[in-house]
């Protein structure tokens, strides 16, 4: 594995901190490759084309909320956070400035 993922000797890391880093990199890529297949089938013409592609893209978010539901178990902020936040209604913006307040009163 590349080391340049780290900012801190990776011998000194813990397991727990370099799978951490390991996943942080993979919901990385993932939003990449989501973002390259957006802007692909925005382009493409090919049905047949952009039906793979969409597809592939689906897998790609598979991916990405994976990681991201991995992290958010390890990280009980980041939790509470995201509960308050995502699949709520209304402007996204005050609700994450009230569920930080929340979270920084735990």
């Amino acid at each position: 594995m590349p080391t340049d993922q780290y900012h801190e000797p990776p011998a000194e890391l813990s397991q727990d901190t370099r799978s951490f880093a390991r996943i942080i990199v993979s919901l990385i890529e993932e939003a990449d490759a989501i973002n390259w297949y957006e802007q692909r089938l925005a382009v493409e013409q090919d049905a047949d084309a952009k039906a793979i592609m969409g597809n592939a893209q689906k897998e790609e978010f598979k991916h990405f909320v994976m990681d991201l539901e991995w992290l958010l178990r390890r990280k009980p902020t980041w939790r509470k956070l995201a509960q308050k936040v995502l699949f709520t209604q209304g402007d996204i913006l005050e609700a994450a400035e009230d569920a930080e307040d929340e979270a920084i009163h735990d």
